[in-house]
């Protein structure tokens, strides 16, 4: 049983950037979490030894601001990537399901 049939006739539209841009999102994603990873390791990397309680509340902001900024990252490039696959899926070429006849229809069979 051969439940999707694809389309007689119908051509399938040119690729824009959204081939580009699938290509590059794991590379978006990546750089988009080492940034803050390494920013937060260079900030304690740069911390003294010893801190006063003042920067070592500092040193933890920067932690959740990183952690923040990897959260917000992740949830944007997912959203691009549900964005950029559904482009992907509708560009491609159509299918037919099931044909449901309409006997009510203008020109009656």
């Amino acid at each position: 049983m051969n439940w999707l049939r694809r389309l007689p006739g119908f051509q399938k539209s040119p690729a824009g950037a959204e081939w580009t841009l699938w290509r590059k999102l794991p590379h978006i994603w990546l750089w988009g979490t080492l940034l803050p990873v390494v920013v937060a390791m260079g900030w304690h990397l740069a911390a003294p030894d010893q801190p006063t309680p003042a920067q070592e509340r500092s040193l933890l902001l920067v932690d959740y601001v990183a952690a923040g900024a990897v959260v917000l990252h992740w949830t944007l490039v997912l959203t691009l990537a549900i964005g950029v696959a559904i482009v992907i899926l509708m560009k491609g070429p159509a299918y037919v399901a099931d044909a449901y006849e309409l006997h009510d229809s203008d020109r009656p069979g």
